[in-house]
């Protein structure tokens, strides 16, 4: 009996050999399919779930160079109040969904809420007004100034506002205050994590925008950064964070979206995702091992 299934190995008309170029080009369709499919599934429910969301995302689809997306009709959303993690494989869209929340690239389709008021592509300098504050993975530090002048830089649309914002930062990094004379070039990694959060705290953000907090920090000092990071959060700020040690991030956020593709392939609650098995086997062991590729001490 014959089969039209380009799969069927029995089939005797039209057989695929295993890993040859036609085998693996049926599996990208089917895998395209099953993507697609996932997204309408994620878009009713962000449609259905997001209505009284503080920031949100619809169909946003943005990139850096001229007709290349990154992402690909993207949604997101984070309430008042929550703690929110993005996780994915490299090249998911992560860091560039986050970007494009803060102006920094680029959004061709789709549009970004504040407070339901439209903030598609307005300029990072506009957002901090607005209270989005974002900290970005790398140089995120002005290595030449001392802990208190990068505090200062962090506060400058509001310079009057420094000396309560300096104390309210303190509280959450004690560290900070001790040593604010001392310039942040002397900071271990985690000290400057701690600093570049501190910082975009100065302008009292009702979002907190983090790309990456514990990249390239050793386990113990990741774990510090989020129990800072959840500080923050107790202390009423929104947050958002791309984390690339999935398992950890789960764990401590409200809820987590899985981006692939620039898509959303999965959300849920960190505790759902943590638990999901088609997460755990798609995503969790493969994003362990990049993280452990590029974890050192610092």
């Amino acid at each position: 009996m014959t089969t039209n299934d380009p799969f069927d190995p029995i089939d005797p008309v039209n057989p695929l050999e295993p890993g040859s170029h036609k085998f693996m080009g049926e599996l990208h369709v089917d895998a395209e399919q099953a993507s697609r499919s996932r997204s309408l599934d994620t878009r009713d429910h962000h449609l259905a779930t997001s209505g009284n969301a503080l920031l949100r995302a619809d169909e946003v689809v943005a990139g850096y160079v001229p007709g290349v997306n990154i992402l690909n009709s993207c949604d997101f959303y984070v309430d008042e109040g929550e703690m929110v993690g993005i996780i994915g494989p490299n090249g998911a869209g992560k860091s560039t969904l986050l970007k494009a929340l803060f102006g920094l690239v680029r959004v061709r389709s789709g549009n970004v809420t504040l407070k339901g008021d439209d903030i598609t592509n307005l300029r990072a300098d506009r957002l901090v007004r607005q209270g989005l504050g974002f900290v970005p993975q790398t140089n995120n530090v002005f290595p030449s100034l001392t802990i208190e002048e990068n505090l200062q830089m962090g506060a400058y649309l509001a310079p009057k506002q420094f000396k309560d914002r300096f104390d309210y930062v303190a509280g959450i990094f004690p560290r900070l205050a001790e040593r604010r004379k001392q310039r942040s070039s002397a900071l271990s990694g985690g000290e400057r994590q701690m600093l570049a959060m501190g910082r975009a705290l100065m302008m009292d953000p009702s979002v907190l925008l983090l790309d990456e907090p514990s990249a390239g920090l050793s386990p113990a000092l990741q774990d510090e950064v989020f129990v800072r990071v959840r500080e923050i959060n107790n202390a009423g700020v929104t947050v958002i964070m791309v984390e690339q040690n999935a398992r950890r991030c789960l764990q401590i956020v409200d809820r987590g979206y899985v981006l692939d593709q620039g898509r959303n392939a999965y959300t849920g609650t960190g505790r759902d995702l943590a638990h999901d098995p088609k997460v755990i086997a798609l995503y969790l062991g493969t994003l362990g091992a990049e993280r452990d590729e590029g974890t050192k001490d610092l």
